[in-house]
């Protein structure tokens, strides 16, 4: 089955200030790539779809959803900021309910076999979004949101998060805490496995190899031969043993040598072999349905580069 990117041009429009580096050039780096290499010709494209605001309850609290909404600028008014790091323009909610609903509108064209797997080319990001506040340059958490609905609408017993950021997915986690209620004990069909650099933004994060959480903190010093074996140690044997039906990604790109967010030096081939490990557990429990969502990734080259190394590897190129 082919392969789509999702994504919406209103997505370029959030601005929180020229030298910001979540900025709309990110998406446009990823378009110019994908036509240099050829790969516009190759996968299917689709426009996303606003999300209903009634599906953000899905992993937030309503006062947070509501937080955001009813302080959302409008044309002419000053922009507002949520959390430390997040600013909100006039255009910031559109941009926001176009970004996850690309996310849920991903789950459903591959839920209902029209892609085997898809990539939302979107922002703002959504992994450090917790279940009741914003944090980092996040507002929702599209990755978490989309793992509720793929359960919630399709029945889905195992859904699996894998998150490559360089900074701990640590919204993603919080939600499968302490919104979904997973615990050892009953993980409620999540799996959340993450790679960080630690210490590195937002700090206080505890390593675990026990389900429903599975995070591999990345020493600053990490190249691609160790990254490699730590996610073949720790991810690969959980991802197995939960058996997902459905893989969902945040695929943060801001581990690349050539991003100065980090230290860690990976390079595009890490990305392709991560993508391709993980096509080999969704083909194997999954009939293949992956749904990846852009966070991190701030060298637009390099973001750019990486995100055809990616979508090679889900189309198997």
């Amino acid at each position: 089955m082919p392969v789509g990117i999702i994504g919406h041009y209103r997505c370029g429009e959030h601005n929180m200030g020229e030298h910001h580096p979540e900025n709309g050039k990110r998406l446009t780096a990823i378009s110019d790539q994908l036509i240099r290499s050829g790969l516009d010709y190759v996968v299917r494209q689709f426009d996303s779809k606003p999300i209903d605001k009634s599906l953000l309850a899905l992993a937030h609290t309503q006062e947070h959803i509501d937080f955001v909404f009813d302080n959302a600028p409008s044309e002419g008014e000053e922009n507002f900021t949520v959390g430390e790091d997040s600013v909100m323009n006039e255009k910031t909610l559109t941009s926001i309910m176009y970004s996850a609903g690309a996310a849920v509108d991903a789950v459903d064209l591959v839920m209902e076999g029209t892609l085997g797997a898809a990539f939302c080319a979107t922002r703002p990001p959504g992994h450090h979004a917790e279940h009741d506040k914003g944090m980092g340059f996040c507002f929702f958490n599209n990755v978490a949101v989309a793992a509720a609905y793929a359960k919630q609408k399709y029945g889905l017993k195992r859904v699996a998060i894998v998150d490559f950021d360089v900074h701990h997915g640590n919204g993603t986690e919080d939600i499968i805490r302490n919104h979904f209620n997973a615990t050892p004990e009953d993980d409620k069909g999540y799996l959340f496995c993450s790679s960080y650099q630690y210490p590195l933004y937002p700090f206080e994060i505890e390593e675990s190899d026990t389900p429903p959480i599975i995070n591999t903190p990345l020493a600053a010093t990490t190249k691609s031969e160790q990254f490699r074996e730590k996610l073949t140690a720790h991810w690969l044997p959980a991802l197995h043993k939960f058996k997902p039906e459905l893989i969902l990604i945040s695929a943060g790109f801001d581990a690349h040598i050539e991003d100065e967010m980090s230290h860690v030096s990976l390079t595009e081939a890490d990305y392709r072999w991560i993508t391709d490990e993980l096509k080999v557990i969704a083909n194997e429990y999954g009939k293949g349905r992956i749904v990846s969502v852009l966070e991190g990734g701030y060298a637009p080259s390099a973001l750019g580069r990486s995100v055809v190394a990616h979508v090679n590897g889900l189309i198997g190129n």
